[in-house]
């Protein structure tokens, strides 16, 4: 058969991050990014400041192969450093300005930056902590901002991106795991970019105005230290849109952003979400046109209401930090509130399954659960310096979520509990998220967290910690979960074993950095009150 020899002048075009500017700096050189009410950028503008601020970190001496840390709060600053730094061949280190002093040092001192840009507001962390650094790191205090004006701006604004190993590592964070200490992520050029033509195409593949395309205005209420802002900032870019940055997340800036610059488009956690619903202003904002993709934490049924109440298009999604974080995505055309709600259909190039202990398949039947295992181009191959974990992360050659779920017979997944979080009583296995939704579905409940505690007779007992809203009768409240869940026990729908023998009510749920709920600090601090007994 005849050959095809490659001309010696063929571009092997490697995937790098820089390409994904490709696009956008043509077709959308006048289109907005907006960061919080005064910052507006040309995506022109934004092409050109990306090249003066990797002359500003060359400047600063920084290389192929260093690392540069980012306190920041999400603006057109950190955009420009999800695309500089990475493209010049150093690694973009998103610090977790949320976690505990203890922790954010912890990170840096494993993460092992050469130079961290920081906000004016993180400056005192910083001042806290650098006496533990292990290692000499540049400080780059840009202010309020206009430090780091004043930085890139007295640059050039030409820069030759080089090409290199498209695996070469591009990003790194740290996770909020709530045992042990934060594990670092790593992500390659080939990862990010297969990443972000996947969320393209998962989430922009639906009829009508739904999902993720052209038409949308973009908003992340998502930090962007965590998982990359889930990976949307750079779809955003691929694709040209108009961008709006919040800054630091304020329920009135956020109403104010969505109405004033027309957002359509913006994911979150519930934490997030029913803060601005809670807002007073929230009444008077139209926000008919808003597209909200909730993740991180499973979505409840009160947020659905609420959301729906006033006018948001509500859908979950999943995935984690070790996922980059796209796995699946609910049907974003249906305005079925059983379906929005549901864990959803795989992403492209996304092989996931449901198995055994011993990793074999269950039946996708709805009903038989496992833990969710998956492959993608895009997961982390392992964590940073610790060989142990991501072989376990990795055991059977599929990345274990340490979720249980199952697979309904059109193919589409529901997660119904975290592996740790099961409660096991008296030979039964009870899914606190299932209880958690039965309890949120009740008027009063603001927040809930079902958690099992240790038992004589029985193992463990399910016990529910609920946040009662505002002005709500806690023994009401009580009594319309109790009623509503043994309404379900009699339905047949759960075990009588579900039935809680304690909710308890407390002034505020703890959550991660990240607003998920801290389910080993709920344990315990209910474990250890006087008032309780198990």
């Amino acid at each position: 058969m005849p050959s095809i020899t490659p001309s010696t002048n063929a571009y092997g075009y490697p995937l790098l991050i820089k390409h994904l500017l490709t696009r956008s700096n043509i077709a959308s050189v006048c289109q907005e990014i907006v960061s919080g009410t005064e910052m507006r950028l040309s995506y022109a503008e934004l092409g050109k400041r990306v090249r003066q601020l990797a002359n500003s970190l060359k400047a600063s001496e920084i290389h192929e192969g260093m690392r540069v840390g980012v306190m920041d709060w999400d603006t057109h600053r950190y955009l420009e450093c999800f695309f500089a730094i990475p493209m010049m061949g150093a690694s973009l280190f998103t610090i977790n300005v949320r976690l505990s002093p203890a922790q954010v040092l912890y990170t840096i001192n494993h993460g092992q930056p050469d130079l961290i840009i920081v906000h004016q507001d993180f400056m005192p962390l910083v001042e806290d902590i650098k006496s533990g650094f292990d290692r000499d790191i540049i400080i780059m205090p840009i202010g309020d901002g206009e430090g780091y004006e004043k930085w890139i701006g007295e640059t050039p604004d030409s820069f030759d991106f080089p090409d290199f190993d498209e695996n070469q590592t591009a990003t790194l964070f740290y996770t909020t795991g709530t045992t042990g200490n934060p594990k670092g992520v790593s992500y390659s050029h080939r990862q990010l970019v297969l990443h972000t033509l996947g969320l393209i195409a998962g989430f922009g593949a639906w009829p009508g105005n739904a999902g993720f395309h052209r038409g949308d205005v973009y908003m992340p209420l998502t930090p962007l230290f965590h998982v990359h802002g889930w990976g949307f900032p750079y779809a955003a870019t691929m694709l040209g849109l108009r961008q709006v940055y919040p800054g630091r997340y304020d329920p009135d800036t956020i109403l104010g952003l969505v109405a004033a610059e027309g957002v359509t488009f913006s994911h979150c956690v519930p934490t997030v979400l029913s803060m601005v619903l809670d807002h007073p202003g929230c009444p008077q904002t139209d926000l008919s046109q808003w597209k909200v993709i909730i993740g991180g934490a499973a979505l409840p049924r009160s947020l659905q209401d609420r959301a729906a109440a006033a006018g948001i298009s509500l859908h979950a999604a999943y995935g984690m930090s070790e996922t980059c974080p796209f796995l699946t995505v609910a049907d974003l055309s249906s305005d079925d509130p059983e379906v929005q709600a549901q864990t959803g259909f795989s992403g492209p190039l996304v092989d996931l399954r449901v198995v055994t202990p011993d990793m074999k398949d269950v039946p996708h039947d709805g009903e038989t659960t496992g833990e969710v295992v998956a492959r993608a181009p895009w997961l982390t191959q392992g964590y940073l310096d610790n060989a142990q974990a991501s072989d376990e992360l990795w055991d059977g050659g599929y990345l274990h979520t340490g979720d249980v779920g199952y697979v309904r017979e059109n193919g589409s997944l529901q997660i119904t509990d975290r592996l740790k979080d099961v409660i096991k009583t008296g030979g039964e296995w009870i899914s606190s998220l299932a209880l958690e939704n039965i309890a949120s579905s009740c008027s009063g409940v603001e927040d809930v967290a079902a958690i099992g505690l240790p038992h004589a007779k029985w193992g463990e007992r399910p016990v529910l910690v609920a946040q009662a809203a505002k002005d709500a009768d806690p023994d009401l409240v009580r009594l319309r979960v109790i009623e509503e869940i043994q309404s379900r026990v009699g339905a047949g729908e759960i075990s009588k074993w579900a039935v809680p023998d304690e909710i308890v009510f407390v002034d505020r749920l703890p959550k991660t950095s990240v607003g998920k709920l801290d389910k080993k600090l709920v344990r315990k601090d209910i474990s250890t009150r006087s008032d309780f007994k198990s």
